[in-house]
């Protein structure tokens, strides 16, 4: 075991840096898995009764379920983003650190991240039998949703960065998934937050599609949200980066 200068305490051997390729593979494969099991559930619901409130618990107990285990097994490979407005606010607060990501990344981790989500969408409609793809018709673009995902995309940054700045993301697979269910419900627009989910959402018809002139309305709030939400976090968390710079 390698030891410090005085012998008396084990020097930290940091782990090697994970292949991006691992990194991008991890999160196309868990943004399409997230999205599978938004829209199969809610498929499943609808098809099991056409009680709306019960179509919609299901369909967030599910994607809470799924939400929590997937950042609890690909986080530790590439931070379990699954969502471009993370990705874009690690690479905007970690920008002057030389290990954070850079502009590769963000070009790898994004396209991926789409790509999942459409791929999730069809696999859903796959295994349920419908058109692998048919555009959404469901319409949201109205004010009230708008603002709904505003809040909901502030309020996932805000939680993420904050977990970050006080040393406790590990407890992000339950934090984040607590979240997005409660936000689920208290949310007029059910939450998305994440423009890949939101493109994805739009190849399908069913109950968690949204239509495709909805798409740029959403990803817009959703940006604005993220923007917010680091507003929030620099101005709540102020006092542990003077911490930090002081220690260093």
């Amino acid at each position: 075991m390698e030891v410090g200068p005085d012998a008396a305490e084990p020097l930290a051997v940091e782990p090697p840096p994970v292949p991006l390729a691992n990194r991008v593979a991890a999160e196309l494969l868990g943004t399409a898995a997230l999205v599978t099991v938004v829209v199969g559930s809610g498929i499943q619901a609808t098809e099991l009764t056409e009680d709306v409130g019960l179509q919609l618990l299901a369909n967030s107990l599910a994607t809470v379920f799924g939400l929590g285990v997937l950042i609890l097994l690909l986080g530790p490979v590439s931070g379990a983003h699954f969502n471009p407005i993370v990705t874009l606010a690690e690479w905007w607060t970690g920008r002057r650190d030389p290990k954070g990501l850079g502009a590769r990344e963000i070009a790898a981790y994004i396209p991926a991240q789409i790509a999942g989500a459409i791929g999730g969408a069809i696999v859903a409609d796959a295994m349920f039998g419908k058109a692998l793809v048919q555009w959404s018709t469901h319409d949201r673009s109205a004010g009230h949703l708008l603002l709904g995902e505003v809040v909901a995309s502030a309020g996932l940054i805000l939680l993420i960065f904050g977990l970050a700045r006080t040393d406790r993301l590990r407890f992000a697979p339950v934090a984040v998934a607590s979240y997005i269910g409660a936000a689920y419900w208290s949310t007029s627009s059910t939450s998305f937050a994440n423009p890949a989910v939101t493109i994805g959402r739009a190849f399908t018809d069913t109950f968690a599609g949204i239509a495709p002139s909805s798409v740029p309305g959403f990803i817009g709030m959703q940006v604005i949200g993220g923007v917010t939400g680091l507003a929030l976090v620099a101005l709540i968390f102020t006092h542990r980066a003077g911490r930090k710079a002081d220690a260093s």
